[in-house]
């Protein structure tokens, strides 16, 4: 099973990609995480729509077939690190690939985000998009590492 997170916005500070792929590696084989960039729309005169509608494209193209797909979205359900680690093993026990979309700077398409399979979110604070793909893959690793046994600080 593939955990791949799928973002809009390509470029970002080296310390967020140094941190992402220490936490990525971290993961074992059979769990394995993957980025996917997209790229984002230029904003200038275009309507919102419009920019939607080219980032779900390419959103929707990375997307491998069959994946659950999972919508970051700040309207989304609030989970605690135990209870990502329980959605995390069922999403194992189900087999498919799992795709964690993060939106660009207007968010993911309302139409996508409602197709999605669930919604959830990081965070009621506003978060800058290469500090939510670092907090995404710790979580992400954090929740493997709880379903692998080892110990939680909180229990």
């Amino acid at each position: 099973m593939r955990l791949l997170i799928v973002a809009v916005g390509q470029r970002v500070p080296d310390w967020a990609q140094t941190a992402y792929d220490d936490y990525a590696k971290r993961l074992p084989p059979e769990l394995r995480l993957e980025l996917r960039a997209v790229k984002a729309e230029a904003r200038g005169s275009r309507t919102l729509q419009t920019i939607y509608a080219a980032e779900r494209k390419r959103i929707e193209a990375a997307l491998p077939r069959g994946a659950r797909v999972v919508a970051l979205d700040e309207r989304g359900t609030a989970l605690s690190t135990l209870a990502l680690a329980e959605r995390l093993r069922g999403w194992q026990l189900g087999g498919a690939d799992v795709a964690l979309l993060i939106g660009g700077p207007d968010g993911l398409e309302p139409a996508l985000r409602e197709a999605a399979h669930e919604r959830i979110r990081l965070s009621d604070l506003t978060l800058p998009h290469a500090m939510v793909r670092v907090l995404l893959a710790e979580q992400l690793y954090r929740a493997w590492s709880l379903n692998a046994g080892h110990p939680y600080h909180r229990e």
